[in-house]
């Protein structure tokens, strides 16, 4: 169960709102068994479970930008968990005969089923449950109390219905200690003459302490979260930001204004030519140039510093707000960050809450001319418009400060966490928006990539984004896609790349067998395309391939065993509580394996074995040259079809029965996981 005191540590918040995805891991991982139980109230498959806790994590790490603190984290991100829960389970319909506890869940409502999880199963108090749960405290009573009621008949309880219908009401609330005085010495007083509430309330209060035995009982099998980290590690190693380099472009059209002045007057493109030279930021220019929104040059002051929203535009993907921020004062630059400082006053009012939340990087503009060391220009990406048009009220009270480098003064580190500094103040715009029309096309496109079905479901062509929705298909047992990534999408003479923060999952709860994912791109401006080429760029594959090695505790460590042309060292193997194990590799020259999914026996026939694990790894570009992933500042965005390599995994093992030492026996490889690139071109029609 989770702990009395949940307060998450403030720094994993910190890394969490930048959108480290492996710091939401890290946060289920301290909590782990809690939401285990609770998902093990709807699914009752390990591999669903897996895809539970996955698909729980990049829920949270899209909804982000929507957690506005309005209620605890844990409450919010609990309340996130559980919906997928219920997305998961529509799909599911439990066959198998009542066991346990967990089976006799299974039978009752989704309402009742969710209150005595997050109350009996996760330990939250009645007023966070209602607040999760969106009820009020006395839903959540009535609900418990007719889960417990059917409860009692699915465990066999089948003697003990005779209380008095006035006091059942009561039963949970005394046993949780909850009754006012005078009710609690009423109650007792009818009890103590009433054996029909004697039997039901014993019955109640033996089902209560089963439920939190349960709980405290559950442990996690590790090879799930191992499982769900190696598809998180992975996610993560693509999304690694890099510094990006300034660069300055001169502007010199002072000699030739005049005459251009005139030809544009006279030849319709002055507005074109106008926004070219007034604009220097390229990407806010080339909306102007196509009527996409306006100027509005808004201003407001506080201690020095200015805040300017120089232009919105906006469609149903998200509303773009370009910014500019400049230190009348000092020379220091600082940025707007959506997590910390910004709000949308009016959000639920005028925005589609439904909607993707977008990340724009906090990089400047590159082709910015005002790179100075007191000014940055920027961009927020909201979510778009319920309605046609509207007014967004942007409330500003912090500006996050740019740090410097200190090996590189010119640039700026963007990701530095652990040093952040805020200025405060008050910013506060009443933003004028209309929403530009988009166009959305349905797709009955189906391919194949390594042998394994691929289909392309939507494309969205909006003024911001060029949106391609696809789906695989995961039906051959002995290989999988874990990942697929698109390189860039074609109409015309356009060429457009995959946004690399862009690649989102969608939840497809109606279908289990198809994953769907969107790939953004950039703006497809002008004339519709009646075609469009999709090139594919990497395939992130789980192939089932299995052996198991005999673990030898009278030959001394390390030792060896040859595996897909690789030799693999088991490093070490000290028994103790908890045993632990480190195997590793670090030639990687034609190594066909990234990472290793495998579990290990032990030599007695243990009831229960849980896993913890850890790893170190390189990522190698396409000749071989490796970086360390863990530096912040290597240059990811110039690697060439990057592949990460674990070179060590060490892990711990528990025996969750008796809590005595594992000895291994075996170590059963099941499989393992690899990168593939390609280069297939796919034609769709629109």
């Amino acid at each position: 169960m989770i702990p009395a005191n949940r307060k998450t540590d403030p720094f994993l918040i910190s890394k969490i709102r930048e959108k480290d995805m492996g710091s939401i891991f890290n946060w289920f991982e301290q909590r782990q068994n809690s939401f285990y139980t609770i998902g093990w109230m709807h699914l009752t498959d390990q591999k669903q479970m897996e895809e539970l806790f996955y698909r729980a994590i990049k829920k949270i790490h899209q909804e982000l930008p929507n957690y506005k603190r309005k209620s605890p984290f844990d409450i919010w991100a609990s309340s996130i968990f559980i919906q997928v829960c219920r997305e998961l389970s529509e799909a599911f319909q439990p066959t198998e005969p009542v066991q346990d506890v967990f089976d006799a869940l299974q039978k009752l409502s989704e309402k009742d089923k969710e209150a005595i999880g997050v109350v009996y199963l996760m330990g939250y108090s009645f007023e966070e449950a209602a607040q999760m749960l969106n009820a009020d405290i006395s839903e959540i009573r009535k609900r418990l109390f007719s889960g417990i009621q059917l409860l009692k008949t699915e465990l066999g309880y089948h003697g003990s219905q005779n209380g008095c219908p006035e006091y059942k009401l009561h039963y949970i609330d005394y046993l949780e200690k909850n009754l006012e005085r005078p009710q609690k010495v009423d109650f007792e007083i009818h009890t103590y003459n009433c054996p029909g509430c004697q039997e039901e309330l014993a019955s109640f209060q033996d089902i209560m302490l089963t439920l939190k035995e349960t709980a405290d009982g559950v442990k996690v099998p590790g090879v799930i979260l191992m499982n769900v980290k190696a598809r998180i590690e992975k996610e993560e190693s693509i999304r690694q930001k890099k510094k990006k380099k300034r660069k300055k472009i001169g502007m010199s059209f002072a000699a030739v204004f005049t005459l251009l002045l005139c030809t544009g007057f006279v030849t319709g493109t002055f507005t074109s030519l106008y926004y070219s030279w007034t604009e220097d930021n390229k990407e806010l220019r080339t909306y102007l140039q196509n009527d996409l929104g306006e100027r509005l040059d808004m201003e407001a002051e506080s201690d020095g510093v200015k805040v300017k929203i120089k232009s919105v535009v906006a469609d149903d993907v998200q509303t773009l707000v370009f910014y500019e921020i400049e230190d009348t004062a000092k020379d220091n630059r600082y940025r707007l960050n959506l997590h910390d400082g910004v709000n949308v006053e009016n959000e639920y009012e005028i925005m589609d809450r439904t909607a993707q939340q977008r990340f724009s990087p906090p990089f400047p503009p590159a082709d910015s001319d005002k790179n100075e060391k007191n000014i940055f220009e920027g961009k927020l990406s909201l979510l778009p418009l319920k309605d046609e048009s509207g007014t967004i009220k942007l409330n500003i009270n912090r500006l996050q400060k740019l740090m410097v480098d200190p090996e590189n003064p010119g640039e700026f580190k963007p990701w530095a966490y652990e040093e952040m500094e805020f200025a405060d103040g008050k910013w506060e715009f009443e933003i004028p928006v209309e929403k530009n029309p988009s166009s959305e096309f349905s797709l009955e496109k189906e391919t194949e990539i390594e042998g394994l079905p691929v289909r392309f479901e939507k494309l969205t062509i909006a003024p911001t984004a060029t949106i391609l929705q696809y789906s695989f298909k995961n039906q051959d047992a002995e290989k999988r896609i874990e990942m697929l990534n698109l390189e860039l999408l074609q109409a015309g003479r356009e060429k457009l790349k995959a946004d690399l923060y862009g690649s989102s999952f969608v939840d497809n709860p109606g279908n289990m067998e198809w994953i769907s994912f969107q790939a953004h791109f950039a703006p497809l401006f002008g004339q519709l395309p009646e075609e469009v080429n999709v090139k594919f760029g990497s395939i992130h594959l789980a192939v089932q391939d299995d052996k198991i090695i005999e673990l030898d505790s009278t030959q001394p460590y390390p030792q060896t065993f040859d595996y897909l042309g690789s030799t693999i060292s088991i490093d070490k193997v000290e028994v103790g509580s908890p045993t632990k194990v480190v195997i590793s590799n670090h030639d990687l020259n034609d190594r066909e394996y990234e990472s290793l999914q495998f579990h290990v026996t032990g030599q007695e026939d243990y009831e229960n074995i849980s896993m913890g694990m850890d790893s170190e790894g390189v990522l190698v570009d396409k000749y071989g040259k490796e970086y360390d992933p863990m530096e912040l500042g290597y240059p990811f965005e110039e690697i060439e079809q990057p592949r990460y390599f674990q070179t060590v995994q060490s892990f711990e093992l528990f025996n969750d029965t008796s809590g005595e030492e594992v000895i291994p026996k075996t170590l059963d490889i099941q499989g393992y996981t690899t990168t593939k690139y390609v280069d297939d071109m796919v034609k769709i029609e629109l």
